[in-house]
């Protein structure tokens, strides 16, 4: 078990030290070939030396990274080739070298003096159309936005250098065959053409009428923006690009929110990652400009996440906070310190509640508000025992957490052997939705999770061969492809590779009315179509964005899963359950640390359990944890009535109120001292807006 890791690490350390290998080599071989001289061998060595230096800019861009720190970057690298070359067309001819290459080579320095001043041009550019300010579902025309100048003049130096080299390295190779210097005149002579094409392109954007307006402008439009829009909740995100599903996962309950909602994120790669929805985004990476929101109308922010970025926000004192978290389960991460930083902590029951008081992290039990689980709303209840001939298990382990502790995930432990076990029953459809997070701290994570997929698509292999006569209707794949291409029309933005913030502005603008119910109606038929097109045995691995876990709850009859939040929100259906211990804890010990496992089956790592439990889920009289499921589901949940949607629209309402008590308190202190009693009466007068 522990050679064939090894081996495949020494095997991607080969692979990622070939192309610099066949690079060094390329040169060493171009100057003996120089040396000798040698045209085939000089021909051939510069081939193989410009097609490695590209492929390491295409595949292996950290590997050129690495390279320009030792200084042997792509334009040492290419000045290099580029005389070794006339180095060798001096060796060829033996007189009369002096004047005949000496325009060549001055050629060739106007060639890398044009790549100098378009990298210069480039980042000047560049800082033109780096806005203080990144929006989407805005409308920012008065910002004077406009598609930005193709990758190759933008980003790509490296690139550019290689691509702009070749027509001189074309004609410095013809000449070494030919003996004609006019082939190398007229490929450098090409190449500095493309230069000074590319000089004049980056020019024109750096005229006033053709570029963005300044940092100034944009912040001075941004604001009279929030003054007429005048959004009134929000929510702030700030993290990585494997956390945006954190935020995403409260688009929907925040869309459907009263007020004019606003989400603020901090990090502009965050922008495109922020799934589809009509809200207006900004994106405001600097602290001062954050503090510009201080003089709007915004009221409330609800944080689905903690992150060093939050306590820049909270320095706002007009804006009151929420802190909401991204789910909720036993684990110690969802009682965080951090959370007394906020107003308010919105849980989902009375169980998150007990949490934070038993974990007495400083957690005023006046400041916890039980808003359920809003997301949920989608999510079909239980109707009995599987109808059809199989019995749909989802297994969704959660990840092993930043700590890297193997209880928090059974995937290491116990997934193979319960997805073997899984796999072994005839009557069962596997459904492996893994976290996103999946390996990204413990290899050993990693590499489990890549070997349940190998035992899936086997198991499918053989089941294919048992059921050939039997698969959906040959409609239905074509059906959903018609219904992905129109999810994706309405919900995807396509941009070319060389798009940047601005152009994506200028792009996604104000979304079309109902848009939103067309998305919702999209999603229904698209989930429909994507079960309907596999046949009714086949497993599947779900680890894309579609179709979303609260869609594999509704196709599932079983849940096998670990401590997470995805019980919590699973026992919304109030569908059986299973969670594996991998804790090494006894199983009452196990079930006494963790209240969400009350209501389920505990399964061992090594998968035994699993039969008894298809039995209780294929026949309900033997299911013994019925009652305590729905007992479980209200103490996590909270009561279906007023439905959470209402509960989390009723929070903010008070937040919002609390604000602008704060904010008419605020006003009051500014002004002039008054008497006592006048200004009880005046702040007692002052209108509180739902």
């Amino acid at each position: 078990m522990s050679a064939s890791p090894r081996a495949g690490r020494l095997r991607t350390a080969a692979a990622r030290l070939l192309l610099p290998t066949v690079l060094a080599l390329s040169f060493a071989v171009q100057a003996v070939a120089a040396l000798l001289p040698s045209v085939p061998l000089l021909v051939a060595a510069t081939v193989v030396g410009l097609a490695a230096d590209a492929a390491l800019h295409r595949w292996q861009r950290n590997t050129a990274s690495a390279l320009g720190k030792l200084h042997a970057t792509v334009f040492v690298r290419q000045v290099v080739r580029d005389f070794l070359l006339v180095a060798a067309l001096i060796r060829v001819e033996d007189q009369d070298y002096e004047t005949r290459y000496l325009a060549l080579v001055c050629g060739l320095l106007l060639c890398y003096a044009l790549h100098f001043a378009c990298q210069a041009l480039a980042i000047a550019v560049r800082r033109t159309r780096t806005l203080p300010v990144v929006t989407r579902n805005i409308d920012a025309s008065p910002l004077r936005l406009s598609p930005a100048l193709p990758d190759l003049l933008m980003q790509r130096a490296g690139q550019r250098l290689l691509f702009f080299g070749l027509p001189s390295m074309a004609g410095l190779l013809t000449t070494a065959v030919t003996g004609s210097a006019r082939w190398a005149a007229a490929g450098i002579g090409l190449s500095a053409v493309f230069g000074t094409v590319a000089l004049g392109m980056l020019l024109l954007r750096l005229l006033p009428a053709r570029r963005p307006v300044d940092s100034e402008q944009a912040l001075e439009w941004f604001e009279s923006w929030l003054a007429e829009y005048q959004p009134t909740v929000g929510m702030y995100f700030s993290g990585g690009t494997s956390s945006a599903y954190q935020a995403n996962m409260w688009l929907e309950p925040l869309a459907r929110i009263e007020g004019r909602p606003l989400i603020v994120l901090r990090e502009r790669f965050m922008v495109k990652h922020i799934a589809s929805t009509d809200i207006p985004i900004v994106c405001l990476p600097k602290v001062a400009d954050l503090m510009r929101l201080e003089h709007s109308e915004l009221k409330m922010l609800i944080h689905p996440s903690n992150s060093g970025k939050t306590s820049q926000v909270l320095r706002i004192p007009s804006i009151k906070h929420a802190f909401v978290n991204h789910g909720e389960s036993d684990k110690l991460s969802s009682c965080n310190p951090y959370a007394k930083a906020y107003d308010e902590v919105w849980v989902a029951g009375p169980a998150a509640r007990e949490r934070y008081a038993l974990a007495d992290v400083g957690i005023d039990d006046r400041d916890v508000v039980e808003i359920g689980r809003p997301q949920l709303e989608t999510i079909q209840p239980y109707a009995g025992a599987p109808t059809g001939l199989y019995t749909t298990v989802l297994y969704a382990p959660t990840w092993e957490g930043w700590d890297g502790n193997p209880g928090n995930t059974s995937i290491i432990e116990a997934g193979e052997n319960m997805v073997r076990t899984l796999l072994a029953d005839p009557g069962v459809r596997l459904l492996y939705k893994p976290h996103p997070l999946t390996g990204s701290v413990e290899p050993r994570a990693g590499a489990a999770d890549v070997r349940i997929q190998e035992m899936i698509r086997a198991a499918n292999l053989r089941r294919a061969q048992e059921h050939s006569t039997e698969g959906p209707a040959p409609s239905a794949a074509a059906e959903l492809a018609r219904c992905t291409a129109e999810l994706d029309r309405l919900t995807t933005s396509s941009f070319r590779s060389g798009a940047d913030d601005v152009e994506r502005m200028m792009l996604q603008t104000v979304s079309e009315p109902d848009r939103a119910a067309a998305v919702a109606a999209a999603t229904a038929a698209w989930e429909a179509a994507y079960w309907a097109s596999f046949p009714a045995w086949e497993h599947q691995i779900v680890v894309g964005a579609r179709p979303t876990v609260y869609a594999c709850f509704n196709a599932a009859d079983l849940l096998v899963s670990d401590v997470s939040s995805v019980i919590s929100d699973y026992l919304a259906s109030e569908k059986p359950y299973a969670v594996a211990n991998t804790s090494g804890l006894a199983e009452q010990d196990f079930r006494d640390a963790f209240p969400t496992v009350r209501a389920g089956a505990v399964l061992a790592s090594d998968g035994s359990g699993i039969a008894a439990l298809l039995e209780s889920v294929r026949h309900p009289e033997k299911d013994t944890y019925a009652e305590a499921r729905s007992e479980l589901k209200l103490h996590l949940l909270g009561p279906s009535d007023p439905p959470s949607a209402v509960r989390f629209n009723e929070a903010a309402r008070a937040l919002c109120a609390a604000a602008d008590k704060h904010r008419a308190g605020m006003a009051l202190r500014a002004l002039p001292a008054i008497p006592a009693q006048r200004a009880e009466t005046v702040l007692d007068s002052e209108p509180v807006k739902g």
